[in-house]
């Protein structure tokens, strides 16, 4: 991909945002998980170990690259935030390639998304989601299932954009295109299920498994009109019980991707409609989700914006204000919201302005004129 100009300046914002959240308000009462990365890399780097078989891990094969490339460094925490940075560099540049003023919302994703950006690895698999539709829309069929593959491998959220991806190749007359993909994910997965199956099946099932986190639209809506009781679980703070609600929620977010990637299927194959159903799926995911997570939004980040028209200008406008919204409380407030609830107005609102983004980003366009775009 040739870079232009446009996407040097992005990239340089991005990084004058990143320099900045280390400052001001962002630097107090961080809350951060590359400790947890740090385990997970020097057991490999420093003492030999196999995930899965010798340790537990949390996330799928294609994570670890980003959680042992720090291991290599004395000072850990640098060595990490300067990947996820590089990370957020070439994903300006991704994003530069398919809309340039979508690059430049990207370029201020520290400063939407705050002092969390800095310590999660979830730069990472959206970096290769957004490639790998970058790919696909482009053309490069192979290389975007590819990447698609290794976005499954590290993160399993992109799975939401499989169906989509599928309709878009065979449309395009590119049926075996997926095969690249699929090999992407055995390279990744097979060895461990071979060398760990109990370990590699417990870190998959605890995902499933997982209850009603305390952030997600369901805890949020019992914690502003209830007094749910949490617990603290599966690394996280949920609530006990209420496994109906969870389970509905589940149920929703299920029935909301398969509409949607019908919807898609229905219609015409172009450009335009599969970003927009893209980044429709992940708000999906994410809003209806039984886990809702902050850094959650960061897969978000690069896809809304790539949604062009008043549409699209409508929906990144929803989407700075659920980040903003998130801010509010996290994560200098994040404990006073677990334990007492304090703020979860604020919480629900944010939650609440993730699903209005979905109804944004997937409500059908009503007339010829503009079918061809939607």
């Amino acid at each position: 991909m040739k870079s232009r100009p446009e996407g040097f300046a992005a990239a340089g914002l991005f990084l004058a945002c990143w320099a900045l959240v280390h400052t001001w308000f962002w630097r107090h009462g961080q809350l951060v998980d590359w400790p947890t990365y740090r385990r997970y890399g020097t057991a490999i780097v420093d003492h030999g170990r196999v995930p899965y078989r010798d340790f537990g891990v949390e996330y799928p094969p294609g994570a670890l690259p980003v959680f042992v490339v720090p291991a290599t460094f004395a000072d850990y925490a640098s060595a990490f935030g300067w990947l996820m940075a590089g990370c957020g560099v070439v994903l300006v540049f991704v994003v530069a390639q398919v809309r340039v003023r979508a690059a430049f919302f990207v370029a201020l994703a520290p400063v939407l998304a705050g002092s969390l950006i800095l310590t999660r690895f979830d730069l990472w698999p959206a970096l290769l989601a957004t490639a790998a539709l970058a790919a696909l829309v482009t053309g490069r069929h192979r290389l975007g299932w590819a990447l698609l593959g290794a976005a499954v491998a590290a993160k399993l959220w992109p799975l939401v954009l499989v169906p989509l991806a599928l309709t878009w190749s065979v449309r395009r007359g590119r049926p075996r295109a997926p095969r690249a993909g699929l090999a992407v994910v055995l390279v990744a997965f097979v060895p461990f299920a071979l060398l760990a199956p109990h370990g590699m099946w417990e870190s998959l099932r605890g995902q499933a498994a997982r209850p009603l986190q305390v952030e997600s639209l369901g805890a949020s809506l019992l914690a502003t009109f209830g007094h749910p009781h949490v617990i603290t679980t599966h690394g996280s703070q949920n609530l006990a019980g209420h496994g109906v609600v969870a389970a509905a929620f589940a149920a929703l977010q299920v029935v909301s991707l398969v509409a949607l990637w019908t919807a898609f299927a229905r219609g015409p194959a172009t450009r335009e409609r599969l970003l927009r159903y893209a980044a429709a799926s992940a708000c999906a995911f994410v809003a209806f989700g039984k886990v809702l997570s902050p850094q959650f939004l960061l897969w978000l980040i690069p896809l809304v914006p790539l949604v062009r028209g008043r549409r699209g200008v409508a929906a990144t406008g929803v989407l700075t204000v659920a980040l903003v919204l998130t801010q509010v409380w996290f994560p200098e407030r994040y404990w006073s919201y677990a334990d007492s609830f304090h703020l979860s107005g604020v919480v629900l609102a944010r939650n609440l302005a993730l699903a209005v983004l979905l109804a944004v980003l997937a409500w059908p366009t009503r007339t010829r004129a503009r079918l061809r775009n939607s």
